[in-house]
């Protein structure tokens, strides 16, 4: 039986229309917003802020929601080490395809470590992905805990939960950082706007 991954009878198929096409086509450039953190720090809900000023202004993206993966493409993995990183590994391959679509891709993932972080940019060599760091902190996530998520891992009923028994570790050079401001959480609105203008003046949401 073959393994995946060891076949050398396999050859890349160029295609005539390529990615400055599409991205001619749609008048934008092709992107993966990457936005990580805590549970309960508003990953989800800015992605569909993000996602909803995008196409206020006739920008085409898509979402690739961390949860809602694991109902399909995902639905194999568990949350062992090993799981997690295949997890991170596979969205950041979904979302290089999406990139390369001209699309702007907005990936909202807990995704802890750095190092599957990092492997996700790397695959991007154009400098087109945009890490957005949501620096809120443990307790305020907690207090929120709309998933109900920190009771049962403070109860001892999940294990290894990222922030309270496995570790998160935060990005070093994120391209946005949104956290709290005197104590206040900007609206999902504001911070979709801070992003959309980040990637307005980056040149990502007009094709030249």
């Amino acid at each position: 039986m073959s393994s995946l991954g060891n076949s050398s009878n396999i050859f890349w198929h160029e295609c005539p229309v390529g990615k400055l096409d599409r991205q001619k086509l749609l008048n934008q450039r092709g992107c993966v917003v990457w936005i990580t953190g805590l549970s309960g720090s508003g990953k989800s809900t800015l992605a569909c802020s993000l996602g909803r000023e995008l196409h206020s202004r006739g920008k085409l993206s898509y979402i690739l929601d961390g949860d809602n993966l694991r109902h399909g493409l995902n639905k194999d993995l568990g949350f062992k080490a090993e799981d997690r990183a295949e997890n991170i590994r596979r969205v950041g391959e979904v979302a290089k395809l999406f990139s390369d679509a001209g699309l702007i891709c907005i990936a909202s993932l807990i995704s802890p470590c750095r190092k599957d972080r990092d492997a996700c940019r790397a695959m991007l060599e154009d400098g087109s992905f945009v890490e957005v760091f949501m620096n809120m902190p443990l307790e305020v996530c907690e207090q929120r805990d709309a998933k109900g998520l920190y009771k049962l891992a403070r109860a001892g009923k999940i294990k290894g939960f990222t922030g309270i028994d496995d570790p998160y570790e935060p990005p070093l050079k994120s391209e946005i950082e949104l956290k709290l401001e005197n104590g206040i959480c900007a609206t999902p609105s504001a911070m979709a706007g801070q992003v959309a203008s980040y990637l307005e003046n980056q040149g990502f949401l007009h094709y030249q």
